[in-house]
């Protein structure tokens, strides 16, 4: 197709991907992506015994019924009668020659194989083969079993992005339990809330951590949930920062605790709709969310984006910024040591010490797929431009983004400077409750700004005007039609929820709650959450168009954009700008990015009003709280700030009211 707006074409390695490969066996057009997507959308069910076969996974019992769906979409079970591990698939295997034999899909690494690289912000540096993670995980696997931890049982992981950290989830895994991983920096309280939720046995933390600097002290909220969260019978302490902590009853140093144990074995034999994660999402709205995932449907998912979508290889080394807390911790730990890959971890922000230490970091261990959040980029991107050429990047083959919809500046920044025009941008698109995409390119598509790519392999999505009538070439709901093996099973104590979230506003069908659209040549493009949608004069806005705008002014870093209650229109644009460094905040300048955006959107969309802030409330994963933002700018109280990690951007914006 001869269309002006594809800014990357694929070439040479990238036609000979793991995704080519398989289409070639399943006698389509290696290059053909839409037929294949196509045959995978339409028979969901064809696609998966075929990739599942393709990518090897081991069972210790083969299934016997692929997927029963007989209480619909919302109940679905799949491989009815199975038994798997994903440790067992990500570490056993991969270091034990007894196990199977190779195919060309997914090799053996072998245990001396390099399974581990991690870096923290203050320069210490850790590295583990394969045979190293597999013994550190089968030793915290032990003491699980020596805390009185049964199959089934919650754990927490209550730790920095430290390598102990992927050893305790794989642990669990190995044991049966099931991990529930929190970002450190959310306090006593969000900690509470998700560990009370989960009835966790043992949490796994630390005596602090470190961020920008600045020390965290994390034992300090585990301790102030003990009395209020008596399920929780052992705390697992690393020592990590040196730092003074209070020791209290049934604590328990991490080192100290293994040291004298043998590594327990990986029970094998666990269902594959065993859970093996409580994942909750952002937690921004009301009460978290716990979603649950199973080492069957979990592993499925993962293993097919990262080995058909990433294209992780032996000799690849993947590193995604990001958090144990947010789904694409485990995302990854899961997906690059399934295809026996090198994980890369960083514990720190993606500008501290340096505004360039990413850059510094991927030319140092060259690596291959750098993932990165839209708005890492944007406040990146203007301080550490002129720094770029100091770093080779040129070991990068794949660029990855997650989380948010991309402005075209920053994207093409993106594109430009840091992948040299030769990498593609695998902008995907999901989410806690799927631990996995709905949207994704594949390495032997073309691609165009800003773009998803197209609907993810085996995933039916599709796009609903507010009757439930497909559209294309327009905005409308986001959803799944058919099951995917990685869809929650409702929340965690929480039937109804589930239910009303997903499955009340179209019948048996998952809603997912973004705006998207759908090209008439198959590409995808996500404006935002539906719930964030401001109406104006009748007309639907999504704030992620008007950031857009806002961030093409060149005195603009960031910005959030929420709609107020207004007397005439209905709502009214209400602006919050974070100016970049060579810019000063005055009325004049105000008036000027109000005209902007009047100019480039049209006369409705002009801002209410513009206030200057020094940074925006975002989670850790980087998305902004539009919903937390509105509900105090107009005076709300008890708004919960458990997923913020820097409330006291949030508090700020007391003065606006």
């Amino acid at each position: 197709m001869n269309d002006s707006s594809i800014i990357w074409r694929p070439s040479g390695e990238y036609l000979k991907s793991r995704v080519a490969n398989f289409a070639e066996q399943q006698g389509i057009d290696p290059e053909d992506w839409r037929t294949l997507i196509a045959k995978s959308t339409n028979d969901i069910e064809w696609f998966w015994n075929s990739f599942l076969t393709y990518a090897d996974m081991q069972w210790s019992k083969p299934y016997k019924t692929l997927l029963d769906q007989t209480k619909g979409l919302s109940w679905c079970n799949w491989f009815v009668g199975g038994q798997t591990n994903i440790a067992y698939n990500c570490l056993d295997w991969h270091t034990d020659s007894h196990n199977g034999q190779n195919n060309s899909a997914r090799q053996k690494v072998g245990p001396q194989h390099l399974g581990l690289i991690w870096e923290n912000e203050s320069g210490q540096f850790k590295q583990f083969t394969y045979g190293e993670l597999n013994s550190l995980a089968g030793k915290i696997a032990a003491l699980l079993k020596q805390l009185g931890v049964q199959s089934g049982d919650a754990v927490g992981l209550y730790m920095p992005m430290v390598p102990e950290v992927l050893a305790v989830l794989f642990a669990c895994f190995k044991v049966g339990a099931v991990a529930v991983p929190v970002f450190s920096g959310f306090g006593a309280e969000a900690l509470a809330k998700r560990m009370q939720d989960a009835q966790a046995r043992v949490i796994f933390t630390a005596d602090g951590g470190r961020r920008r600097g600045k020390l965290l002290e994390i034992k300090k909220d585990v301790d102030l949930i003990r009395e209020s969260t008596p399920s929780i019978s052992n705390v697992v302490v690393l020592k990590y920062c040196e730092n003074q902590i209070n020791w209290l009853k049934n604590d328990i140093w991490f080192h100290e605790g293994i040291n004298n144990l043998s590594p327990a074995p990986t029970q094998t034999n666990l269902d594959a709709e065993h859970p093996c994660l409580y994942l909750y999402t952002s937690g921004t709205t009301g009460k978290p969310k716990g979603t649950i995932h199973t080492h069957g449907g979990a592993m499925a998912q993962i293993a097919k984006e990262l080995g058909m979508v990433f294209d992780v290889q032996n000799s690849d080394k993947f590193f995604w910024l990001t958090d144990i807390g947010w789904m694409m911790g485990p995302w990854e730990m899961i997906g690059v040591l399934y295809w026996g890959g090198t994980l890369l971890m960083y514990d720190g922000a993606p500008d501290y010490p340096n505004v360039d230490c990413i850059w510094q970091f991927v030319a140092k261990h060259r690596v291959s797929t750098l993932g990165i959040s839209p708005t890492a980029i944007r406040i990146i991107k203007a301080e550490s431009d002129h720094l770029i050429s100091k770093h080779d990047l040129s070991s990068l083959k794949y660029l990855g983004s997650t989380g948010e919809p991309w402005d075209y500046e920053s994207y093409m920044w993106f594109f430009d400077r840091i992948g040299n025009k030769h990498c593609p941008i695998m902008n995907i698109s999901g989410g806690t409750e799927l631990i996995g995409c709905l949207l994704t390119p594949l390495p032997t598509m073309s691609l165009k700004p800003c773009s998803l790519g197209s609907k993810g392999l085996a995933m039916d999505v599709d796009v609903f005007d507010e009757n439930g009538k497909s559209l294309i070439d327009s905005i409308g709901h986001l959803v799944l039609k058919k099951p995917a093996p990685s869809l929650t099973h409702g929340f965690l104590g929480d039937k109804q929820r589930y239910l009303d979230t997903y499955f009340s506003k179209f019948k048996d069908v998952w809603y997912h709650g973004d705006w998207a659209k759908q090209s008439s040549d198959e590409y995808w493009y996500l404006y935002g959450r539906s719930d964030d949608t401001i109406k104006i004069s009748g007309k639907r806005i999504g704030p992620g168009e008007i950031e857009s705008v806002l961030i093409e002014h060149p005195a603009v870093k960031e910005a959030a954009v929420i709609g107020v209650p207004d007397k005439t229109k209905g709502e009214a644009i209400i602006c919050f700008i974070v100016l970049n460094k060579r810019s000063h905040e005055s009325s004049e300048l105000e008036q000027e990015i109000t005209k902007h955006v009047a100019t480039k959107y049209g006369a409705v969309t002009r801002p209410k009003k513009v206030y200057f802030v020094s940074a925006l409330p975002k989670t850790r994963s980087g998305k902004i709280v539009r919903g937390a933002i509105k509900r105090k700018y107009l005076g709300e109280k008890n708004i919960d700030t458990s997923s913020v990690e820097n409330p006291e951007a949030l508090q700020a914006l007391e003065v606006f009211k």
